[in-house]
């Protein structure tokens, strides 16, 4: 490897550093998502408790104590939940956005390496090429056969490396969209049930808050009616 480096010339350099990067990405990455991960339905069962006791401080801690994404979009539905309904939708949509951002943070560039790669692979390729034939057209076409495959062979080498950097690239990439579009499902998700937690509780406390009042008989009234009989 260290030899199909220094002999590959200045580019392969240029696909070294891409490929450190891109696999730099793909475990810093993978080490977010996998700290951003949470059992959204057992987590909400416990706020479900807790809002519905209207304990929304505690709920509030809970919620900051998680610290991943679907932590921080609740938390943005519970500092606001004596606003109506539709407001807390476009809260928590939202909030959702700033965590969609942060979810797919790089995996743009390396969806850029993945497509660049082999690019920067065919431009040295055709660079060593055009080098090789500019020597031989020097030299008045009297040039060694292995001095022409020594050119060809340099040339060659930042083809095969710019596969060598999109391959891998492409596949971290995917990988990592699949586990974005997952952790982005359980944004969705807890955005809308925290909602509905809310909404639920609301009518919960303003129907235990009713009052039914029962009209008492007049006792004179009665005793007239009865004298009457």
């Amino acid at each position: 490897m260290p030899e199909l480096i220094s002999k590959g010339g200045p580019l392969v350099w240029l696909l070294v550093g891409c490929l450190c990067f891109a696999i730099a990405v793909f475990f810093e990455r993978l080490s977010y998502y996998h700290r951003a991960t949470m059992n959204i339905g057992e987590f909400l069962a416990g706020l479900s408790s807790l809002i519905r006791r209207k304990n929304y401080a505690e709920a509030l801690q809970e919620c900051v104590a998680t610290r991943v994404p679907a932590g921080r979009v609740i938390h943005a539905a519970l500092l606001r939940h004596s606003l109506p309904r539709e407001q807390i939708k476009e809260i928590v949509k939202e909030a959702g956005q700033m965590e969609v951002t942060r979810l797919e943070r790089f995996l743009s560039i390396l969806n850029a390496i993945a497509h660049v790669a082999p690019l920067i692979g065919l431009l040295g390729t055709m660079i060593g090429l055009l080098d090789s034939f500019t020597n031989l057209s020097s030299s008045n076409g009297v040039m060694a056969p292995s001095d022409v495959a020594k050119g060809v062979y340099q040339s060659l080498i930042t083809s095969a490396l710019g596969l060598v950097v999109a391959i891998p690239a492409y596949l971290f990439y995917a990988f990592l969209a699949a586990k974005s579009h997952s952790l982005m499902h359980d944004l969705e998700r807890a955005g809308i049930e925290i909602v509905n937690i809310i909404d639920d509780a609301r009518h919960e406390s303003s129907t235990s808050n009713t009052i039914v009042e029962f009209r008492q008989p007049d006792s004179a009234g009665e005793a007239k009616r009865g004298q009457k009989k």
